[in-house]
């Protein structure tokens, strides 16, 4: 039950931690534009402190949370994000909101590197946990919009930041609670029931496992600019192209919503898979997806712009449990968190390097010319997936020889 509970809390945690790097998204695009007399090309820049912070203080995090305490680190993250999100209500110009969401992403930028390895501690296999704990970071990138958009509607995009950091302080009070008071011998012992219920290692050859950590490194950068590209444009994608089904902000984001919720899904039957069969075909089959859908979206609107929508985010939310699935089979716990955080600091710079290139995109050239791009992205990663080694699950280690000692 005491396992049970504290997945829970993980997921939580991956909800918030994307939940609240999106909500400036949808409040610039909706709301902030006539309130401030910006545009939203000019708006959305004032985001990219966030997630510079995200990137900067990731490894940090993965090294305090080895060095110290995950659990607590944890507990530090949903506090600080909580209070983040309340100041950044308070801003009265996008100066003061660009500082609050740095605060933000400084918080946010805890979890990856802490909570995934909180999530496959232990387990042999870990395709479906994280592919299970995917899906609640997935709702989280899509219930941003959606309840964004409500609070836009009948309270103010202020509320949209204050009550979710409530939520988010009284989560991480309770966690603190239920999970980082145990007793050094009860931390010891579950450490110790942790190693024992881990598989026994099979060593990886040191230039397998160099090739895989570069490989991981490539697609990783790529997958995070077409990843935030998707979730962070699409509520004003929707605002363009479905005018004559959605005339709301409530409308918009439960467009959004339903379109990231049914993507969440994929990431379930890419962990199924990922259990069972080559990692390197399930890659090569979402990449190649990814190409093929991004390729279709220019010049649509309307029904059929969601439906194809629908389908890129599909591939898009199914790459995110791959990597993280492989870089688990080949770490060592012991410094599990800092090799998570080298590879979410490369998603997490990508991630703030791509919001000013979405506006520039879009103020020069529009959405059509930024899906083709990210068509030609997930080219590059199908590409490079034709690389990874024809490695089984079972053939997949948890450790890996003098390579990574």
């Amino acid at each position: 039950m005491y396992k049970k509970f504290h997945f829970a809390f993980l997921n939580i945690g991956h909800f918030l931690d994307h939940f609240f790097m999106l909500v400036f998204a949808t409040v610039a695009a909706l709301a902030l534009n006539r309130e401030w007399g910006l545009s939203y090309s000019q708006l959305i820049p004032y985001a990219t402190p966030g997630f510079v912070a995200f990137a900067v203080f990731t490894f940090p995090s993965g090294w305090l949370a080895d060095k110290w305490s995950r659990k607590n680190m944890l507990a530090v993250f949903f506090i600080g994000m909580g209070v983040s999100s309340i100041l950044a209500s308070l801003a009265t110009s996008p100066v003061q909101i660009a500082v609050a969401l740095f605060l933000v992403g400084m918080f946010a930028a805890i979890y990856h590197p802490v909570g995934l390895p909180l999530v496959i501690a232990g387990r042999e296999k870990t395709g479906m946990p994280i592919a299970l704990n995917g899906i609640y970071g997935n709702l989280g990138v899509g219930s941003a919009a959606l309840i964004t958009g409500m609070f836009i509607d009948y309270n103010g995009w202020r509320a949209a930041f204050v009550w979710p950091g409530i939520f988010s302080i009284l989560a991480g009070i309770i966690y603190y609670w239920m999970f980082c008071r145990k007793s050094v011998a009860e931390k010891s012992a579950s450490v110790a029931t942790a190693k024992k219920a881990a598989k026994a290692p099979v060593k990886l050859e040191k230039n397998v496992f160099l090739r895989v950590l570069v490989l991981v490194f490539m697609t990783t950068a790529l997958g995070g600019l077409i990843f935030q590209s998707t979730t962070f444009s699409l509520p004003k994608v929707f605002d363009e192209r479905l005018g004559s089904i959605a005339s709301s902000a409530t409308m918009i984001g439960w467009y959004a919503f339903i379109v990231f919720s049914l993507a969440a899904l994929a990431q379930v039957v890419v962990g199924y898979l990922l259990d069972r069969y080559s990692l390197r075909y399930v890659f090569m089959g979402v990449s190649l997806g990814q190409a093929i859908f991004f390729a279709a979206m220019p010049g649509l609107n309307d029904m059929a712009a969601v439906i194809v929508a629908c389908a890129f985010m599909l591939v898009v939310f199914g790459q995110i449990p791959i990597n993280d699935v492989l870089l688990g089979r080949i770490t060592k716990d012991e410094w599990r968190s800092r090799v998570f955080a080298a590879r979410y600091v490369v998603t997490f710079t990508v991630l703030a390097v791509t919001v000013p290139f979405i506006a520039w995109i879009h103020a020069n050239w529009g959405f059509d010319t930024l899906f083709t791009l990210l068509a030609m992205a997930s080219a590059g990663i199908f590409t490079a997936t034709l690389a990874l080694p024809h490695l089984r699950p079972q053939e997949v280690s948890v450790e890996v020889s003098n390579a990574a000692e």
